[in-house]
């Protein structure tokens, strides 16, 4: 029985445990319909405000865009406006310019004929029939003139009514231009309001859809809650059943069957290629209660948990807490080589920080984490799709890694083939060097023998002349012993 003090009257009062959960599981709810409440009401705020802000800065967009736009059909206006002004200008200098040829021709002509008249008025009285005849020609020649400038004359106002037209076509041209691209540039604005009113409609209806999910997500979560709540409640209730009547070893045994049956309901679909057994191996000093560990298809290794289950009856005079078990739990992680390691511990089970559900405590030891019972799957399932998902990043960074072995070994290779190559082109180089230096001393060799020959040659080509210049004249000269001897031999 718990003694409750009202906060009213401040009169004590008996409840049992029934009745205490029953008041305590009311003022969850009220807490957690008050948070519910605060945080839809702040969640609807904030869409209203971020909607407000989507408006209000779609809004200035559209008007900036506008104010653009407007500002360069203003600008295309003058300058088309400028274009024809300056046409019109041309078209009136150049009529001017025609009217003024115009009349200097005709001013010519006359002055020509009245020239023409002077002359013949002046010859008149002196031949008359020559005067005649002269005027019958000259008639006749200023008629062909005159034809011939009429001709001009129609040919020049031919020209310019051409000109003129041209003109006006072009002007024509320009205005149907200006109206296409007054017609295009509005289509284009039309098609851009058109399109930022198709936007504002899908921005309403996201929004619609927005507010019905968050509501469904909300009535959801809510549900899930409810269902959670009931059963940690009918879990805690069935725990402490067992607890009344189990030792402080049974109890522990319980946990860990109650997590091996757990586990092996869903072996058979969930977890083929999972391991899951008691830890047997103490070569470490310790030992933890199960070891979870999956392979995948092709033999590696893709999540491995320690776990230890931890639990007390409620009569035990010695209570323990979780804390106490995690340097043993992360040391048996090490040991026996697993990535994380789980507490599931039934200890301070009125500690609401445990009592949460999943609960990290890697800020003390790495990747360790603490959970009830009834999150004994959960986390396992959390983990490995965590685990599975980060394969295909793994895969990726191994590939990446082999590549980059792949191409540090393939630089390795350029490096020794440059090294050797480098080796192998500095020793033919001086083994070149080397023959060419011998191959000089030897050309210098052969010259100085050729210079020995050719001047045995001279030597050999002076004594040639010599011999050639030796005669019988040249030894007697002086010698006239030698000179009788050589002429009694000629007589004989």
């Amino acid at each position: 029985m718990n003694e409750i003090i009202c906060p009213n009257c401040h009169k004590a009062f008996k409840v049992d445990e029934a009745g205490f959960a029953d008041i305590v599981k009311q003022v969850r709810d009220h807490q957690f319909e008050e948070e519910l409440a605060t945080r839809l009401d702040l969640a609807q705020k904030e869409k209203e405000s971020a909607v407000k802000l989507a408006v209000s800065d779609l809004r200035a967009s559209l008007q900036k865009e506008l104010a653009q736009k407007d500002r360069e059909l203003t600008e295309q206006l003058s300058a088309k406006e400028l274009e024809l002004s300056q046409m019109a200008s041309k078209i009136q200098n150049a009529e001017t310019k025609k009217k003024l040829e115009i009349s200097d021709a005709l001013e010519n002509i006359e002055k020509e004929r009245d020239a023409l008249l002077h002359d013949l008025k002046t010859k008149e009285a002196e031949k008359e029939s020559a005067v005649k005849l002269a005027e019958a020609n000259v008639k006749s020649a200023l008629e062909k003139e005159l034809a011939q400038k009429e001709r001009e004359l129609l040919e020049l106002q031919a020209k310019n009514d051409t000109e003129l037209a041209q003109m006006k076509s072009q002007i024509s041209h320009a205005e149907t231009q200006k109206k296409l691209e007054l017609s295009e540039a509005t289509k284009s604005i039309e098609k851009e309001r058109d399109d930022l009113k198709h936007d504002l409609e899908i921005e309403e209806r996201e929004k619609e859809l927005l507010e019905k999910s968050i509501a469904e997500r909300f009535r959801t979560q809510l549900v899930v809650k409810e269902e959670t709540i009931k059963m940690k409640d009918d879990e805690i209730e069935r725990l402490r059943n067992f607890k009344q009547k189990l030792s402080t070893k049974m109890v522990g045994e319980t946990l860990e069957q109650h997590c091996e049956v757990e586990f092996n309901k869903l072996r058979a679909t969930g977890f083929q290629n999972a391991y899951f057994e008691k830890d047997n191996d103490s070569r470490g000093g310790t030992k933890g209660d199960y070891i979870f560990k999956e392979n995948d298809e092709e033999g590696n290794e893709i999540i491995s948990i320690m776990f230890e289950m931890k639990n007390e009856n409620d009569e035990t005079s010695t209570k323990k807490r979780n804390e106490d078990f995690f340097a043993k739990l992360d040391k048996d992680r090490i040991n026996k080589g697993c990535e994380y390691a789980v507490l599931v511990s039934l200890l301070e089970s009125d500690n609401e920080f445990y009592n949460t559900g999943i609960v990290d405590v890697s800020y003390k030891y790495p990747k360790m984490y603490v959970v009830r019972p009834q999150f004994f799957i959960p986390i396992i399932t959390l983990l490995r799709n965590a685990a599975m998902n980060s394969m295909e990043y793994k895969a990726e960074l191994n590939m990446m890694r082999n590549q980059n072995i792949d191409i540090t070994n393939f630089e390795e290779k350029i490096n020794a083939f440059k090294t050797g190559f480098a080796r192998n082109y500095d020793l033919a180089s001086r083994k070149f060097k080397t023959a060419i230096d011998e191959i000089d001393k030897t050309i210098t060799h052969l010259q100085k023998t050729k210079d020995a020959l050719l001047s045995s040659e001279n030597n050999l080509r002076l004594a040639n002349n010599k011999a050639d210049d030796l005669t019988i004249k040249k030894l007697t000269r002086g010698n006239p012993t030698m000179k009788d001897m050589f002429d009694g031999v000629e007589g004989d």
